[in-house]
């Protein structure tokens, strides 16, 4: 089957991007709330609009990049686009139950 002839799931990106952790804090970055938009789009470009939990996040170089390659990895995907933004900025109350709970916030 080619790339074209099979559609990348939005749930499978999600899966991919829960391999992805911010190295400060034991909760993937889906659901600290960090994915503020997934599109698909035709032929499987996918592009992911995220942010980070501070403008001035240690991590700011390597988490886009590690969010890219394990989208990238999904079979069938044919690009990644990530891109930061701070609009609306980040804020405890986009975390999952479940990553407050984790992290005691409940």
């Amino acid at each position: 089957m080619e790339k074209a002839d099979y559609e990348v799931s939005k749930e499978e990106v999600i899966e991919a991007i829960k391999q992805v952790y911010d190295p400060e804090i034991p909760v993937d970055i889906y659901a600290l709330g960090l994915i503020y938009e997934i599109t698909i789009y035709p032929l499987n470009n996918i592009h992911v609009l995220m942010t980070l939990t501070s403008p001035s996040c240690p991590a700011a170089e390597l988490i886009p990049g590690q969010v890219e390659a394990s989208v990238r990895a999904i079979e069938n995907v044919n690009d990644v686009k990530v891109e930061l933004t701070f609009d609306p900025p980040y804020s405890q109350e986009m975390m999952s139950e479940g990553a407050k709970l984790a992290l005691g916030f409940l």
